[in-house]
């Protein structure tokens, strides 16, 4: 997103954060309810785009938003989504993007309320990782002949009971509504909205043995000095990088593996 639409998105975290401060509001509920305005307009074309029109004021989008849902959805979801539709967007689709995202936070926040925020990351990191090493399970679940309800039962049966109720959530409607997003992407994007709501950067952490907690520790404190920000360790244990470890934050790559230096003295061998 870029101008308009950014500010537009940043005073929607602003009321979902004042929303979600406040103990009465029930945050799951707003969740979903968040995420099922994303859907609707994310399908109805139009309707987002009346919704985003510059040329109309404000106020009135925002009153045709209420007239919408009322009564389908809670008092905070439709104050909220109104504040959305009368801010000026730089594209229709942002709106639905921003909307997305808001009902991501929510269902995080809740588990932030809960104290399982840190078991939601590790669980949806996990995830990518078993969806990785499992071609078949990824076929499955991004087959586009297959029905949402038969990928919900699905993931359902693999995660209900074994991982937190937002983890769950999370992935089910990022399998059901990919919104052009492979689910690699999709699952990246999860991970570090999480870690953004510690204000935390996510460290991928790959050794050939599991780290200790004190090599924990200390590696999560080096690199918090490094990059000026906590950080979130994703652990990840390959036998095949030998010794060492590398880590992966964003786009950039510190590799400490045997593996890595055994290739790089193979490469200058060669040349």
């Amino acid at each position: 997103m870029n101008g308009a639409s950014r500010e537009a998105l940043a005073t929607g975290r602003e009321a979902l954060d004042a929303l979600t401060d406040n103990t009465s509001v029930d945050v799951a509920k707003l969740a979903q309810e968040l995420a099922a305005v994303t859907a609707l307009l994310d399908r109805e074309v139009s309707l987002r785009r009346v919704l985003t029109d510059p040329a109309q004021a404000g106020e009135a989008k925002a009153e045709l938003a209420r007239r919408l849902l009322g009564g389908q959805v809670g008092g905070e979801t439709a104050d909220l989504v109104s504040g959305l539709v009368r801010a000026r967007w730089s594209r229709s689709r942002d709106l639905v993007d921003g909307l997305e995202e808001l009902a991501i936070t929510a269902d995080l926040t809740a588990a932030q309320k809960a104290g399982t925020l840190d078991d939601v990351e590790d669980e949806l990191f996990r995830f990518g990782r078993v969806v990785e090493s499992n071609p078949g399970l990824r076929a499955a679940l991004t087959d586009r002949t297959a029905t949402a309800s038969a990928k919900s039962e699905l993931l359902s049966s693999l995660l209900g009971g074994k991982a937190d109720p937002v983890t769950e959530r999370l992935v089910i409607r990022l399998v059901t509504a990919p919104r052009g997003r492979s689910l690699e992407q999709g699952l990246d994007s999860l991970s570090k909205l999480a870690a953004a709501r510690r204000d935390r950067m996510v460290a991928v952490v790959t050794s050939a043995v599991p780290l200790s907690d004190q090599q924990k520790q200390r590696l999560g404190a080096v690199l918090a000095k490094v990059y000026g920000r906590q950080m979130h360790l994703n652990l990840d244990v390959d036998p095949t990088v030998l010794g060492g470890i590398s880590v992966r934050v964003g786009d950039e790559i510190i590799d400490g593996t045997v593996a890595d230096r055994l290739g790089e003295a193979t490469r200058r061998m060669a040349g």
